[in-house]
């Protein structure tokens, strides 16, 4: 390597790229850029300011799709997460969206909650289900409509990253065309749905469920519950967070799953009697995922045994839960857009040849900028602070438990304003993979890219620390970006 650079190799590939990211640049149409107004039209602001005035009671109604194709083995449907050209065979469990709708009674309207048994979707995508159901006309009084990736390793290719090769689009059209129509139809089904009756939301720890594969070691294993019981006696409906990367059947999965969402599902079903269950993804950068990574990774069968283990435990932590306070009827959110910076090429260049779809403009300095979102909902009187951001957030911009200067790849010490140090509620977690894919979402003193083939190449740091998530991140001004944003949202409440 000495003599590499000696030659001056590294900077004459970094030059190469950087042409290559400029050539890009140049040569996009005018008709792949768009603006942050236009690419709003369809997100719902929220409510201008909060409000604490309680309503009657809470009014909630759930729905759900199937998502999957009822042709897997007929066409090819390529599964997300891990290798390109890998088309499923079968379907161990269906993939759903399921929604619930969410009101106070208060005349300020109602908010969607959606969770897709997907990798990940872009805002793009869910700014079409969104059009959908506003311009059907069925949900009159909704001001927030909020759709999820469970981040299933095992489902459909949503995003187009796991075609047949890394240059071609993995998303069938079809399936998506019917995905969001499918997605549609679940949420105006939970408006329909509606009941009156009593929120509570209670706790639990995630004992052994959890690892961090990269320093710092830091995540939230904390369980939350919302739970919603009806007047009349009916089901319950649960909208159950935890952190976890849902990639329990590892990386030679050849059947379509939602992966341990539908095992905790199942077991929540099985202990209720019939409840409804919506899982919705936490922070999950870093990254956090599943305690048996490891053994499973590349050991499908043991996988399949995992998968359901794995899904079990949980759904026996969420049923463990007994600290349970009533919620008072009050719901407030505020969203805004948001523009990202994206210095990553594989990325820009995947943009250009059309496999990923997400939003884009170009910026006066003659960057590109993804255009995504932020927002931030309350439950109760400050009962219960929810962030919801659009990818992979490492848990340390939220907690503030990042590497000193010293332990850092870059030497500097981290410089947010993190998620806590904004928290106005009693109880505060985020929201992953929330109205968008950013992918990795990193702070700026440990972001790390190789010395000279930037993204594509994987780094390793002067600790021995491997740098994977820089190769699927957005670029190291993410994380500034949407930590701004929310906190601009949540400065404009005032007290």
């Amino acid at each position: 390597m000495a003599v590499l650079r000696f030659l001056g190799l590294p900077n004459l590939v970094r030059g190469i790229i950087s042409a290559l990211l400029s050539l890009i640049i140049l040569v996009m149409p005018a008709s792949i850029y768009t603006t942050e107004k236009d690419t709003s039209k369809y997100m719902l602001p929220g409510d201008e300011s909060f409000s604490y005035e309680s309503g009657e009671s809470w009014t909630v109604g759930f729905a759900k799709s199937v998502l999957t194709p009822d042709d897997i083995s007929a066409d090819k449907y390529y599964i997300a997460g891990y290798n390109t050209d890998n088309p499923a065979q079968d379907v161990l469990d269906d993939m759903y969206a399921k929604a619930a709708y969410l009101d106070d009674n208060t005349g300020r309207g109602g908010v969607v909650i959606c969770a897709l048994d997907s990798v990940g979707i872009s805002r793009a995508d869910i700014n079409d289900i969104r059009q959908l159901v506003i311009e059907s006309g069925k949900i009159p009084d909704v001001k927030s409509i909020n759709i999820c990736a469970t981040h299933s390793h095992s489902s459909i290719d949503t995003q187009g990253l796991w075609g047949s090769a890394f240059y071609s689009d993995g998303k069938n059209d079809e399936f998506m065309k019917s995905l969001k129509e499918k997605t549609a139809e679940a949420i105006i089904a939970a408006y329909e749905a509606r009941k009156d009756g009593k929120l509570y939301f209670g706790t639990a720890e995630a004992e052994g469920l959890q690892i961090d594969t990269r320093t710092p070691v830091d995540f939230d294993s904390t369980i939350t519950r919302i739970r919603f019981e009806p007047a009349d006696g009916s089901d319950d409906t649960y909208i159950v967070n935890f952190a976890c990367h849902a990639e329990c059947l590892g990386a030679r999965t050849t059947v379509v799953s939602a992966d341990f969402p539908a095992y905790m599902e199942k077991e929540i079903v099985e202990q209720t009697g019939g409840a409804n269950v919506v899982f919705i993804n936490g922070a999950v950068g870093g990254l956090i995922t599943c305690e048996k990574l490891d053994d499973v990774l590349r050991n499908f069968e043991l996988g399949l045994e995992y998968v359901k283990e794995f899904g079990k435990d949980v759904g026996e932590a969420v049923m463990s839960i007994n600290n349970e306070t009533e919620l008072s009827p009050i719901v407030n959110i505020k969203s805004r857009s948001v523009s990202v910076v994206c210095d990553n090429t594989g990325l820009l260049l995947m943009r250009f040849l059309g496999v990923l779809n997400n939003d884009i403009e170009k910026t006066a300095n003659n960057k590109i900028s993804i255009i995504s979102e932020v927002s931030y909902m309350e439950l109760g009187s400050r009962q219960i602070g929810i962030y919801m951001i659009p990818g992979e957030l490492f848990p340390e911009l939220e907690s503030g438990g990042f590497l000193k200067a010293a332990e850092a790849a870059n030497g500097v010490d981290a410089n947010y304003k993190t998620l806590s140090q904004m928290a106005r509620c009693e109880h505060n977690f985020v929201l992953g993979l929330c109205n968008d894919e950013l992918g990795y979402i990193i702070p700026e003193n440990d972001f790390m890219l190789h010395e000279w083939l930037p993204y594509f190449n994987i780094p390793e740091d002067s600790f021995g620390r491997k740098h994977y998530e820089e190769t699927n991140s957005v670029g190291p001004q993410a994380a500034g970006a949407l930590l701004e944003a929310m906190d601009s949202i949540i400065n404009s409440l005032g007290n």
